[in-house]
C-alpha cells in the first residue's frame, strides 16, 4: 500500500472502531464499511446498492488469503430482506491480524475466518467467505467530499430510499 492509502485504512479504522458495540448499523454492513472509508477520510467511493453487488463489482472472489488493513472482506449471505429473498452479501472492514470489524446484530470485531459460524438470523444462512478487496482498488475512482448529515441516519434514509422504489 501507499502512504495515502495507509493513512485512509488507518482513518476509515478509526472511525469503525468509533461504533463499537452500536446496532444503528444492523442490516446495514456495507453502509458501514462504506461510512468508515468514506466519513473518516472525507472522500466519496463508488461501489454497489448492497455487499453482493459490491463483491461482483470488486470481484472479490479473485484475491483470497488474509485481508490487511482496510481490505473489504465479503461474504456470501442468503436471506429475505424487504421481501425478497437472495443474496445480499456481507463485508466487512479488515484490521490486521485476521480480524475484520463488521455490522452483524451490532459493530464487532471477529476473526474474519469466523463469521460462518455467526448465528444468522430466522430464515437465513450462514455466512460464506467469497474473498477480500484491497483498498486500493475500492478507493478507484473516488473523490473529495464533505459529509454534512448524520452517518447514521444518512443510511438509514438511503437503504430506505433503495429498496422503496423511490
Amino acid at each position: 500500500m501507499n502512504d495515502d492509502t495507509v493513512a485512509i485504512a488507518g482513518n476509515a479504522i478509526h472511525w469503525a472502531r468509533q461504533h463499537l458495540g452500536s446496532s444503528a448499523y444492523s442490516t446495514r454492513c456495507l453502509a458501514f464499511v462504506e461510512d468508515a472509508i468514506e466519513r473518516g477520510n472525507g472522500i466519496e467511493i463508488f461501489g454497489g446498492d448492497d455487499a453482493a453487488e459490491s463483491a461482483r463489482l470488486y470481484d472479490a472472489g479473485r484475491t483470497s488469503g488474509e485481508p490487511g488493513p482496510g481490505d473489504l472482506v465479503f461474504y456470501e449471505s442468503v436471506g429475505e430482506l424487504f421481501g425478497s429473498r437472495r443474496d445480499w452479501g456481507h463485508v466487512g472492514l479488515g484490521l490486521g491480524g485476521g480480524e475484520v470489524i463488521h455490522a452483524w446484530d451490532e459493530v464487532r470485531i471477529d476473526d474474519y475466518r469466523s463469521l460462518g459460524a455467526l448465528a444468522p438470523a430466522a430464515g437465513w444462512e450462514p455466512l460464506r467467505l467469497l474473498g477480500r478487496v484491497p483498498l486500493a482498488r475500492v478507493l478507484e475512482g473516488s473523490r473529495v467530499r464533505a459529509w454534512s448529515t448524520d452517518a447514521v441516519s444518512e443510511a438509514v434514509r438511503q437503504q430506505a430510499d433503495r429498496f422503496s422504489g423511490s
